[in-house]
């Protein structure tokens, strides 16, 4: 069921300092940077051979990600893992006992995603990733 890792999430404060520090210290090339208003931050991938890591911004003080990063502070977010289908890994998942933020799947950057609850992973948020 799970391809492979899409990507590795990681959270920041101030994304143009975070991607002088991926492109400049590692020679990751940017690919993509996009605005989300519906989930409140701004994003950006970088490749890194077969996946990417996800520069995630809040771009207001109130939504989730913003108290996460308040909470915790910068660093990893969440864990991507790709599958083929997104309806049958949620039920695939459900149906082994892993408890689910989403029970349907939600508008991911990349395509249609849910994510996994970090207690059901050790302390690990994990999105599973249908990619368009």
């Amino acid at each position: 069921m799970i391809k492979k890792v899409n990507h590795i999430a990681i959270l920041v404060s101030d994304l143009d300092k975070a991607l002088l520090t991926y492109q400049a210290g590692l020679g990751l090339e940017l690919s993509k940077r996009q605005d989300m208003p519906e989930q409140e931050v701004e994003i950006a991938f970088l490749p890194a051979g077969d996946s990417m890591i996800e520069l995630i911004k809040p771009t207001t003080e109130t939504s989730g990600v913003a108290k996460f990063l308040a909470k915790r502070g910068e660093g990893l977010h969440h864990i991507c893992l790709e599958v083929d289908n997104i309806e049958a890994a949620i039920q695939e998942m459900q149906a082994r006992g892993v408890e689910m933020i989403h029970t349907t799947p939600i508008q991911a950057a990349e395509g249609r995603g849910a994510f996994l609850h970090p207690r059901g992973a050790h302390g690990v948020l994990i999105e599973l990733l249908e990619a368009d």
